[in-house]
């Protein structure tokens, strides 16, 4: 699912009811979304984030951010010297090689489509 307004969804599929369900990831609210149809939930997702905006306006509190820009990694030694030789081979930090690697990776995946959908058994 693509992101709407800087937030990013779930998407799973329950068996039984044969609907798609999710939620709002990053946030420590609990935002859900629910359709019979990848169109409906695209729109029930977008709906859930106009819903929450509107939420939080209304209160006058602030929206929470679904993403930082910080993200902690914990590794083993030997991962870590091979972060350093790979990151020193392209003339880059630590970070921002991970940052570089990470994103070229997730773009590719995003847009084969190759994200996956989980689906909860009765």
């Amino acid at each position: 699912m693509k992101l709407y307004k800087g937030y990013a969804g779930s998407i799973e599929f329950d068996d039984e009811d044969r609907v798609f369900y999710g939620r709002i990831l990053g946030l420590r609210d609990i935002v859900t979304f629910e359709a019979e149809t990848a169109d409906d939930l695209v729109k029930a997702f977008h709906d859930s984030v106009d819903d929450y905006l509107a939420f939080c306006k209304e209160r006058g509190v602030e929206p929470q951010k679904p993403y930082s820009g910080k993200l902690a990694l914990r590794t083993t030694p030997e991962i870590h010297a091979l972060l350093t030789q790979a990151a020193s081979s392209d003339g880059k930090s630590i970070n921002q090689w991970i940052s570089d690697t990470l994103a070229d990776v997730a773009a590719k995946r995003v847009a084969t489509g190759t994200t996956k959908v989980g689906s909860r058994a009765h």
